[in-house]
């Protein structure tokens, strides 16, 4: 007999899939998951099932209505009694009495058919259990926030002017009241939150530091509406630890060669690209999978609709795999697990599955929710299989946006290019972006130029759900900011220089500067070291990962200290500011200026570049391990007890000794140990055995030490003789 899956019955049924399993239990048919398969006389069962509840549901209704009919008879008034009309009026009365009744019986009628419709739809829904609902409840459910009078928001170190603009009052009149709180400030000012708060509450305000200037005037004009909601593009992110297949797999599904353009082999930066699979698009974002990209990590969950986990037979769950799972789980998204290179000799796809359910990830063959698919992204085995299930649970998902309303969406990278300028890779999430708009995100602006897909062509538009290369911002956004269209351009530039200032002034005041007392402590403590370094790379999300690893190697001892940072070629003000600051200059996927270059030569500035990570990281580990204080290591040598002493002229006392264990040494350290102190340190100047001197003596000879600027040898003392080794430091 044929076999039906219970999604393909559940959409003919229109009733969610958990509802139908738990009607499948009830009629004694075992079912675990929508992917289930069941035989078509299930579809009888189900019909069966539907009419009962329908007809149950019917009876409910009519038994309600009769006792209402009922009850009104009882309560109802008599009337007054009429004179007697004509035999022909009344027949006219009759009726259209009749006719009242008969309507009122069809209304009454349909009435009921429509609250059988309703109590079904009930009853259906009181079976609906999916993620989807789930989510929409815990909304609904949630407390209603009652928004409190008398709170103004503004961001950190705005100026007197912009806290007198918000509460409305003159700011003469604020800085009064901040002479009064002894406070000298002036009306272009900036002050930091606390001031902002103390101010605020003079004049009975609350204040509520936002994160970005303007966000609140980024009206929306073209609200989203649910008659304008389309279907788009679902977006898939693929993560996983380093080498475990990600880009092969996003190679194969492709069709290209995406390897070959990384350098050593791994992704180093995030790309987004859109696929055609059986008529429907799908937008796949690949993010690194080395420890370093955890931000990266990060970004790329938090932008997706779904997440492919890869996890490779032959190596199983690994740390950065448990990373990106609690990624997956902060962003809220389905997982769906791709066990890749099962065609390898020693792959161990049931010891992957196991991990995976310590990781609280229960599979669908096991009764859980999470899809999973056994692939080879090299030799193309089980891919088709995968982007059914992606297919598949995107449309249980329901992804829809509305293509007409506001633009906005999220920069994925960044970057500035030779002859085309500043780049940047926007995920479009809602309403449709085209050449000419003009637009804001994080603390730039600017008109878009061009749009180009990830194959470098050229778009007319960008609708939700696709990643298009934006040119024409006017610098270049951190990886992760908002963008946002905006209908007027002074209003974008205005926002967008609000927002510089605040960040300068951020920087400025939270610039860590060493004190006084911070250096004379370090000084003492012998820990005032740090290794200045200056950054530049070819897009912002790879500073920005530098940046991060750099910065974890700070130790109690050693300190990094960035003091600089941006995006493009290293020019001539990086190789000044180096050799101003005594920094090291690190180039990542970047080169130099030919001015540059002779001006480092000159200045004997240290400039380093790198392709991959891993090599930057471990040559700054190096220069730290430099900085470190060495380590000392006593060697022991022998020990010998004097037992005369002589006095020889122009070299002074010298004790004659017996070697009693080891060898004695000429320039050797030695301790001079009286009653079992420590009575000196020296070192062993002269060494002689009958009159000649010697370099050492062995254990069981007689000999004369001379111990320099130590003339107080007295029979019986112990000389203790050792070297001092020194041994490099090395980070861990």
């Amino acid at each position: 007999m044929a076999k039906v899956r219970i999604y393909q019955l559940a959409r003919k049924y229109e009733i969610s899939s958990d509802a139908l399993i738990k009607i499948l239990v009830k009629e004694g048919i075992m079912a675990k998951s929508h992917m289930s398969t069941v035989e078509d006389r299930a579809e009888v069962l189900i019909e069966q099932h539907l009419d009962r509840v329908k007809r149950a549901t019917s009876k409910q209704v009519q038994k309600k209505a009769k006792k209402k009919t009922a009850k009104t008879q009882k309560t109802a008034v008599p009337k007054k009694a009429e004179k007697p009309s004509p035999p022909e009026k009344e027949d006219k009365a009759a009726k259209k009495g009749r006719g009242k009744r008969a309507k009122k019986a069809a209304k009454r009628l349909e009435t009921d058919q429509k609250a059988v419709k309703e109590s079904v739809k009930r009853t259906l829904a009181k079976l609906e259990v999916t993620r989807k609902s789930k989510r929409r409840k815990r909304k609904e459910e949630a407390p209603l926030v009652e928004e409190e009078e008398n709170i103004i928001k503004l961001p950190e170190y705005s100026t007197v002017a912009d806290l007198a603009e918000e509460m409305e009052v003159d700011p003469a009149e604020i800085i009064q009241k901040c002479l009064g709180l002894g406070l000298m400030v002036s009306i272009n000012q900036r002050l930091d939150s606390d001031t902002l708060e103390m101010v605020a509450d003079e004049y009975g305000y609350k204040v509520k530091f936002v994160s970005s200037y303007g966000q609140d005037l980024l009206v929306e004009k073209k609200q989203v509406k649910p008659e304008r909601l389309v279907e788009r593009p679902p977006v898939v992110t693929i993560m996983g630890h380093v080498d475990h297949g990600k880009t092969s797999l996003l190679d194969n599904i492709r069709r290209s060669n995406i390897i070959a353009g990384e350098k050593g082999g791994i992704t180093q930066h995030i790309g987004a690209y859109v696929v055609n699979v059986r008529g429907k698009d799908i937008t796949f974002i690949d993010t690194p999978g080395h420890e370093a990209f955890t931000a990266m990590r990060a970004r790329g969950a938090q932008s997706t609709d779904i997440v492919i986990l890869i996890v490779a037979a032959d190596d199983g769950v690994m740390p950065q795999t448990v990373e990106a799972i609690n990624h997956a789980r902060a962003a809220d998204v389905p997982i769906i697990i791709a066990i890749n290179k099962i065609d390898l000799p020693n792959a161990d796809v049931e010891k992957v599955k196991r991990d995976l359910l310590q990781q609280n990830l229960v599979l669908e063959e096991y009764g859980g929710n999470v899809m999973m698919a056994e692939i080879s992204a090299k030799n193309n085995i089980g891919i088709d299989h995968l982007l059914e299930m992606i297919l598949l649970q995107a449309e249980m998902m329901e992804l829809k946006a509305d293509p007409e309303a506001q633009c906005r969406g999220i920069v994925l990278e960044a970057c500035k290019e030779e002859g085309r300028g500043i780049a940047c890779t926007v995920l479009v999430q809602q309403g449709t972006l085209t050449i000419s708009d003009v637009f804001l995100t994080g603390n730039y602006s600017g008109r878009v130029r061009a749009l180009h897909n990830e194959r470098g062509q050229k778009l007319e538009s960008a609708t939700p759900g696709t990643p298009v290369v934006i040119l024409g911002s006017t610098g270049v956004p951190q990886a992760g900011d908002a963008f946002n269209k905006v209908e007027d351009d002074r209003v974008a530039r205005e926002i967008a220089n609000k927002r510089q200032q605040y960040s300068r002034e951020r920087e400025r005041r939270t610039a860590q500067r060493m004190t006084l007392e911070d250096l004379y402590r370090q000084i003492q403590e012998g820990t005032a070291k740090e290794l200045n370094i200056i950054l530049r790379a070819d897009t912002d999300g790879s500073i920005e990962v530098l940046a991060d690893s750099l910065s974890a190697l700070d130790t109690s001892e050693v300190r990094i200290n960035i003091i600089h940072k941006a995006v493009g070629v290293i020019n001539e003000s990086d190789i000044l500011l180096a050799s101003a600051s005594n920094a090291v200059v690190i180039g990542f996927h970047v080169s130099m200026a030919p001015k540059a270059a002779r001006f480092a030569k000159i200045e004997k500035v240290d400039v380093r570049f790198y392709e991959v990570i891993y090599k930057a990281i471990d040559d700054i580990k190096a220069a730290m391990g430099g900085l470190l204080e060495p380590d000392v290591v006593e060697k022991d040598l022998g020990e010998a007890e004097v037992r005369q002493v002589f006095r020889v002229s122009k070299v002074g006392a010298v004790g004659g000794s017996y070697i009693k264990n080891g060898v004695a040494r000429r320039n050797a350290l030695v301790r001079v140990k009286r009653e079992g102190e420590i009575i000196y340190r020296g070192t062993i100047n002269s060494l002689r055995r009958f009159k000649e001197d010697v370099k050492e003596v062995q254990t069981g000879f007689e000999c004369g030490i001379g111990i320099g600027g130590f003339e107080d040898l007295v029979a019986g003392d112990i000389l203790e003789i050792y070297l001092e080794e020194v041994h490099s430091r090395t980070l861990d």
